[in-house]
């Protein structure tokens, strides 16, 4: 059995994860546009409020969101 160096199994795992992500992603990716486009502002909206630290509710304004782009 042949051993991989450390460097070697980290680059194979790094690689490994990277698909994974995509897997992850790719329903987003695949999805209509309108989809897209209400992860993208719900994404947005939850990004600012952690970097306010701002920990309320955001239900409001998910629907506010959801109600914009499907109109």
């Amino acid at each position: 059995m042949k051993r991989q160096s450390k460097k070697g199994a980290d680059l194979e795992n790094t690689e490994n994860n990277f698909d994974d992500i995509e897997d992850v992603q790719a329903p987003i990716y695949t999805a209509p546009e309108e989809v897209r486009k209400i992860i993208e502002m719900v994404w947005q909206l939850e990004k600012n409020r952690l970097d306010r630290k701002s920990f309320s509710h955001i239900s409001d304004d998910i629907l506010t969101i959801i109600k914009s782009v499907v109109q």
